[in-house]
């Protein structure tokens, strides 16, 4: 299947693996298939460019100005981690391709798509990501509303997932200070969408008609999104 690789600016990801244009790596036969998706059995990739970047700020965590992006294919074993990103015993990168640079708009929207494909209903929280897709009120303010009514149920995945969506969006506000705060603001924000991501695939998990949310499908909509 189709993978999309993230490393550093060598090429190279953990143990100073190297890739490259027609690389090809297979898992060493003894751990092959066994184990989580962060040990000596699997391979990661992402299904899409745009959520290996989202996806970043909590998984590979390389630099995001210098890193590179490998467009390429996975075979042999596979193993899916609630739709976040995948592994596989056998991977071959083709080819470079340009790294995808989501602003803090884009992040906040992928953000609100995760919680809104749970069917999360909190009325409060709903009003505002309504109106912050449609433009209409992107204040401090109504984040930090949204971002209150949904702590106040924080004991649920969903819930928590909705939080860090509305943090995400308010942690955006500085991001036309100087360029200190901007890059502090743009960290937070990355780092908050990523998070709610993550809550979004644990509630999908727990719920049997879900189990996994299209990721996939999800940064596609984020592309194609007029509000950014």
């Amino acid at each position: 299947m189709k993978a999309y690789k993230l490393t550093d600016e060598l090429g190279q990801t953990k143990l100073k693996t190297q890739w490259g244009p027609g690389v090809t790596i297979e898992v060493d036969p003894e751990y092959r298939g066994k184990g989580e998706l962060c040990s000596r059995g699997w391979l990661h990739f992402y299904t899409h460019p745009l959520l290996a970047v989202l996806m970043n700020p909590i998984h590979a965590q390389f630099d995001p100005e210098t890193m590179r992006m490998w467009e390429g294919e996975a075979n042999g074993d596979l193993k899916d981690d609630r739709g976040l990103k995948m592994g596989c015993t056998r991977l071959t990168t083709l080819r470079e391709i340009h790294v995808p640079r989501p602003t803090v708009e884009h992040r906040v929207a992928f953000a609100i798509y995760c919680v809104e494909a749970l069917g999360y209903s909190e009325i409060m929280w709903c009003l505002w990501a309504e109106a912050w897709m449609k433009g209409t009120d992107r204040s401090y303010a109504a984040a930090n509303a949204a971002y209150a009514a949904a702590y106040a149920a924080y004991a649920s995945n969903a819930a928590s997932a909705a939080a860090y969506a509305a943090y995400a969006s308010n942690a955006s506000y500085d991001s036309h200070a100087d360029a200190y705060a901007a890059a502090n603001a743009a960290a937070y924000a990355a780092n908050a969408a990523a998070n709610a991501a993550a809550y979004a695939a644990n509630a999908a998990n727990a719920v049997e008609s879900l189990k996994t949310l299209d990721f996939h499908a999800i940064c596609e909509r984020v592309y194609c999104s007029d509000c950014i």
